[in-house]
């Protein structure tokens, strides 16, 4: 079968991989049709991310059909469609029991910690494949993206009318500005891509875009007033901006960090007690994240068309991957076909 390989930082390779065995107790063959590119495909390429080794098949973003099941599948069978929710968690573990296997102590995230889906075919555990009967295979590949968004909004507990700031308009952002919608927030986005913000303005004309190059929280408060925020979420991963949305948030609010940083996050302990402000972290998501979505998705109930800003192939995408990771490339999703 067809793949692409990351041999090492900066460097893909095409090449021709053995066929996968059937599948075994509790696992799904599966064919790759879509697969998403996200940030931390991009700091694998640049040599950045973490837990990582190389040489390594990307992809953890994917809609895939199924070809065939192993004994004691259930709900799986040979011909659905569906999106793969790429965090395989052991099960066992004490995140596991206490009911996060988000958090799984022994984590293998798929196209991170083992090989992903820059491959036509791939065996995966069969509960991990969420299936859909009416999605397109490039709806599908958007469910993870959108689950990591929908997974911090719950993290949240918003309520209607609440004003809410979302800090980055990248895919992480627009999910997060989704599902705060749909919660019925009272959305404001900001961003220092004036590209990506009008983005946003065209895709929800309703919300607040703000232009965080200057004094972000001058603009801030232009809007708010003294009445900042009181759900403000972080989605860039840059901890200068992290360490700036601590005084985005309303009395007695919530920050939540849906990005990722790999070193230290400092705050100023004073404006974190008098506001009495609540820290939450967001990682991965959780199988009803995916179901949710899918059905949301599949009512009609959100428009993801134009977030699939470009587009590649396994046979193009050595060449154009470089180019995506340029902002002026103006792109939001990027997605290949396989």
């Amino acid at each position: 079968m067809r793949a692409v390989t990351l041999e090492s930082p900066g460097h893909f390779r095409a090449a021709t991989l053995p066929d996968p065995p059937p599948p075994g107790k509790g696992e799904a063959l599966v064919r790759i049709h879509r697969v998403g590119v996200c940030g931390t495909d991009y700091h694998a390429f640049k040599g950045e991310q973490p837990f990582f080794a190389y040489p390594r098949i990307l992809g953890h973003e994917v809609s895939v059909e199924v070809l065939a099941v192993g004994p004691d599948v259930d709900g799986v069978t040979a011909g659905s469609h569906g999106a793969l929710r790429p965090y395989f968690a052991d099960g066992t573990c004490p995140a596991c029991r206490h009911g996060t296997p988000n958090c799984c102590l022994n984590i293998n995230v798929f196209g991170v910690h083992s090989d992903g889906g820059m491959r036509e075919m791939a065996i995966v555990p069969a509960s991990y494949v969420h299936c859909a009967t009416t999605l397109s295979f490039e709806q599908l590949a958007l469910v993870e993206p959108l689950a990591i968004g929908a997974h911090a909004v719950t993290r949240a507990h918003l309520a209607a009318g609440e004003r809410t700031l979302v800090i980055g308009a990248g895919p992480i952002g627009l999910a997060i500005t989704q599902f705060a919608m749909l919660a019925e927030a009272q959305v404001i986005i900001m961003d220092i891509s004036p590209q990506r913000l009008a983005f946003c303005q065209r895709q929800w004309p309703a919300i607040t875009s703000l232009d965080a190059r200057g004094d972000a929280l001058a603009a801030l408060q232009q809007v708010a007033g003294d009445d900042l925020p009181t759900a403000v979420f972080d989605a860039t991963g840059s901890p200068a901006s992290m360490l700036s949305a601590f005084s985005y948030v309303g009395h007695g609010g919530r920050l939540i960090f849906a990005g990722f940083h790999q070193g230290d996050v400092t705050f100023h302990d004073p404006t974190f007690h008098s506001h009495e402000m609540t820290l939450l972290g967001s990682r991965n998501a959780l199988g009803q994240d995916f179901q949710r979505i899918i059905a949301a998705m599949e009512a009609g109930q959100i428009e993801i068309s134009p977030w699939i800003t470009h587009r590649a192939t396994l046979e193009t995408v050595a060449d154009v991957f470089p180019q995506w990771l340029d902002p002026a490339s103006g792109i939001i999703k990027g997605l290949i076909a396989l």
